[in-house]
């Protein structure tokens, strides 16, 4: 049986971690393409953890054109067993502010180029997104952000918007009339397919700034954004670090099925070729 760990999906900042040992460095084929980039395996206090930078290296590929489905699928492949997104975010909400953290339990999807589904022509499927996100790994996630000092808000809505553009101020406030607490540009998609993976997702937003719905600050600018995260860089590594001592004791949850009925097509209908390649996510 595949050994079961902990995969974490964000800057490569994350993983230069003191006392991580880093094992191995691997490329994970996949057949939906390559990754964003190799995968970085190591122990830290003895648990095993998988890294992914999901812009690549260097932050080189725009949120648009992420080869979502093969950094899910990598991860599901070589045993990851849950997924902490670490992503920068807009704040919408006066009480979220920049160097803030917060744990979203839902999400508003806005996106419109990209595929979010390892379902295609020949196997048809639908999994619940009811609760996107597993509520037992994002509630063990907000007490080691407690635990790490992080001024962290549980709960709340993250809307993914297309981007690579920030929003306009029309649309800022827009959203806020929809009641989102934080804005970003990935994570919905990752958690869809996390899902139908049957992979525990819980994402850690850290608040960059407040987009441009509020007037009494600058328009959101890179620098202003690249400044904040890289203060909130450390500070996400101490709670990756005092999650990881908290992971024998996540409640049971039932992400491991989410696609175990999924499929809709009768299995005489479904082509051998994709059967096989999508053995490893729907049996």
């Amino acid at each position: 049986m595949t050994e079961k760990f902990l995969g974490v999906i964000g800057g490569s900042g994350l993983y230069q971690m003191k006392d991580l040992e880093v094992i191995e460095d691997i490329k994970v084929d996949t057949p939906f393409g390559s990754p964003s980039n190799n995968i970085v395996i190591g122990k830290l206090d003895g648990v095993k953890l998988a890294f992914l930078p999901r812009h690549g290296i260097g932050h080189v590929i725009p949120p648009s054109d992420i080869n979502f489905r093969a950094n899910i699928f990598a991860m599901k492949k070589i045993g990851v067993e849950r997924i902490i997104s670490v992503s920068a975010v807009g704040g919408m909400k006066e009480n979220m502010p920049p160097g803030h953290f917060v744990v979203p339990h839902q999400f508003i999807d806005r996106t419109y180029k990209r595929i979010s589904t390892f379902f295609a022509p020949g196997m048809v499927g639908h999994v619940s997104m009811a609760d996107p996100v597993c509520l037992a790994t994002a509630g063990t996630l907000f007490k080691a952000a407690q635990n790490a000092g992080a001024q962290v808000h549980e709960g709340g809505t993250y809307i993914c918007i297309e981007g690579p553009q920030f929003s306009t101020r029309a649309e800022s406030h827009l959203y806020r009339q929809w009641g989102v607490d934080v804005i970003g540009m990935t994570n919905v998609t990752e958690a869809k397919l996390a899902r139908e993976a049957g992979i525990c997702y819980s994402t850690l937003a850290l608040v960059t700034d407040f987009d441009c719905w509020h007037v009494e600050e600058e328009p959101v600018t890179l620098e202003a954004v690249l400044e904040i995260m890289h203060k909130n860089v450390e500070q996400a590594q101490k709670v990756i670090r005092g999650l990881i001592s908290m992971l024998e004791n996540i409640e049971p949850c039932s992400c491991c099925e989410a696609a175990k009925f999924a499929v809709v097509t009768d299995p005489v209908k479904i082509p051998q070729k994709l059967k096989g390649e999508l053995s490893i996510l729907f049996g």
